[in-house]
């Protein structure tokens, strides 16, 4: 019987300028929100008191900005770096240009921006991805550039010498 395991890519099958559309979406709910949120210790009013957010500019409470980057993020573990990752390197250029409410749907994609083989880590590259979180409506309500290392296939699964 033929068995297939669920990975992310190897440094090689990264392809600059693709895109990767990650499905299903993600609606999100109250629940989502309130948990996150409390979860991670913030008492920000603007996710939790909903009286309180009526009468701020939003008219109602916000999703959690950190649970939007972590979902998007982590919409593109499986078809991305499942398996193959070696370390999250960091995050720039974060940004939440539209508010995420509760009922909204949560689409990810993530296009490749540069990739370099490790001047210091041989068998393993540092890939550059770019990733938008967009609401049902294709509107934009996150983004962060992410640097990854993962493995290049031959070191990972000890065919050479690397």
């Amino acid at each position: 019987m033929k068995e297939i395991e669920q990975r992310g890519l190897y440094y090689e099958e990264f392809e600059l300028e693709t895109r990767y559309l990650h499905r299903p979406g993600r609606t999100v709910t109250e629940a989502d929100n309130v948990l996150f949120t409390t979860l991670t210790m913030n008492t920000q009013a603007l996710h939790l008191d909903a009286a309180w957010s009526a009468r701020q500019p939003f008219g109602t409470r916000l999703m959690n900005s950190m649970w939007t980057l972590a979902t998007i993020v982590g919409a593109s573990v499986a078809q991305l770096t499942q398996g193959t990752i070696v370390a999250n390197l960091g995050f720039s250029e974060v940004s939440f240009p539209h508010p995420l409410y509760h009922g909204d749907t949560l689409y990810s994609e993530t296009t490749v921006t540069a990739k370099r083989l490790s001047a210091s880590r041989p068998g393993q590259g540092i890939v550059t991805l770019e990733h938008t979180g967009r609401n049902q409506d294709g509107v934009v309500v996150a983004s962060a550039i992410r640097q990854v290392m993962v493995w290049c296939r031959d070191a990972h699964l000890g065919t050479s010498d690397v």
